[in-house]
C-alpha cells in the first residue's frame, strides 16, 4: 500500500462533502482495495461509507423496492421483504461471488463500478430500475455507459436503487469457477402490463439488453420462444475462458432456464 488519509463519515451530508472535495468513496472495497494494492488507482483520500447508516435501508415504496447503496449482498439475499416481494433479486444477491464477497460487497459499489461481468447491473437493466444519487435520479437505460463507466459525475454518490417489482422474473448464470464471475448471466423480467426486458452480463464491455429475446418473450413468455431466437455472437467477448460463439449459446441456454424458473 501507500500513504493516504482515511475518514469515516457518519452522515450522508458529511460523506457528500468529503467526496465533493476529492475523497474516493469506499463501499465494500472488493474492487477499490484490490486496485489500490496493484497501484491501478492511488487516491490520496478515502471516505469509508460504512458508517452512514441511512445508506443501508431496505424498504417497500408502493410497487417499488428500494435498496440502500451500502446494503451488503448477503443482507439483500437474506432479507424477508426482498425474498417475498422480489425473490429473483434475493437469489441473484445470494449467489454473487463467494461468502466473503457477499459479506462485504454492496449493491451501490457494484453498480457504481459497473464491472462487465457483474450480476447486479443485469437486474437493474432488466427491471428498468432507477439509480438515486445525492444529486438526481438516473434511469438505468441512461446509467451504464460501457466498460467500468457510468453516468455518475465526480463527487456524486449513489444513495439507493429503486426497483419496479416485476410480475415475473428470474436470473440464471454460468459462473467462471476461478473468479466466480458469470461467463454469462441473463436476467429476465416481465414487467407490469406485459412487456419483457432481458439483460445480459458477462458478454462484452458491459451489461446490455437483448432486443430479439425481449420481442419473442413479450409475444410468448415460454422457454420455447427463447430457444427460437438466434443469438448473434458478433461483439461478444472471446477469451481463454470461452469463445464468442460459446457465449452466444450460453445466452440462449440461460435465457431459457430463466424463463422456466420464472414460470415455476
Amino acid at each position: 500500500m501507500y500513504a493516504f488519509s482515511y475518514e469515516r463519515p457518519s452522515s450522508l451530508a458529511d460523506a457528500a462533502r468529503l467526496t465533493a472535495g476529492g475523497a474516493k468513496p469506499l463501499a465494500g472495497g472488493q474492487t477499490l482495495l484490490a486496485s489500490m494494492k496493484l497501484r491501478l488507482t492511488q487516491p490520496e483520500r478515502i471516505a469509508d461509507l460504512g458508517g452512514v447508516k441511512e445508506l443501508s435501508a431496505i424498504r417497500k415504496e408502493g410497487a417499488n423496492l428500494v435498496i440502500g447503496a451500502m446494503t451488503r449482498h448477503a443482507d439483500v439475499g437474506s432479507n424477508a421483504e426482498v425474498k417475498s416481494t422480489f425473490p429473483a433479486l434475493a437469489y441473484l444477491a445470494s449467489h454473487i461471488g463467494d461468502r466473503q464477497v457477499r459479506a462485504l460487497g454492496t449493491i451501490g459499489g457494484s453498480v457504481a463500478n459497473n464491472d462487465p461481468a457483474a450480476c447486479y447491473p443485469s437486474a437493474l437493466l432488466a427491471c428498468g430500475a432507477t439509480v438515486v444519487t445525492n444529486q438526481r435520479e438516473i434511469g438505468v437505460d441512461n446509467f451504464f455507459k460501457g466498460l467500468f463507466e457510468t453516468a455518475l459525475q465526480d463527487g456524486e454518490l449513489i444513495i439507493a436503487v429503486r426497483f419496479p417489482v416485476p410480475t415475473r422474473a428470474a436470473y440464471e448464470k454460468l459462473r467462471q469457477k476461478a473468479s466466480n464471475f458469470p461467463l454469462i448471466g441473463v436476467f429476465v423480467a416481465q414487467l407490469s402490463g406485459g412487456p419483457v426486458r432481458v439483460a445480459v452480463t458477462g458478454g462484452g464491455n458491459g451489461v446490455f439488453r437483448h432486443n430479439g429475446l425481449e420481442d419473442a418473450l413479450t409475444r410468448s413468455f415460454t422457454p420455447a420462444a427463447a430457444q427460437a431466437v438466434r443469438i448473434d455472437s458478433t461483439g461478444l467477448s472471446s477469451d481463454l475462458h470461452a469463445t464468442a460463439e460459446y457465449r452466444a449459446n450460453l445466452i440462449s441456454v440461460m435465457a431459457q432456464r430463466a424463463v422456466a424458473k420464472a414460470l415455476a
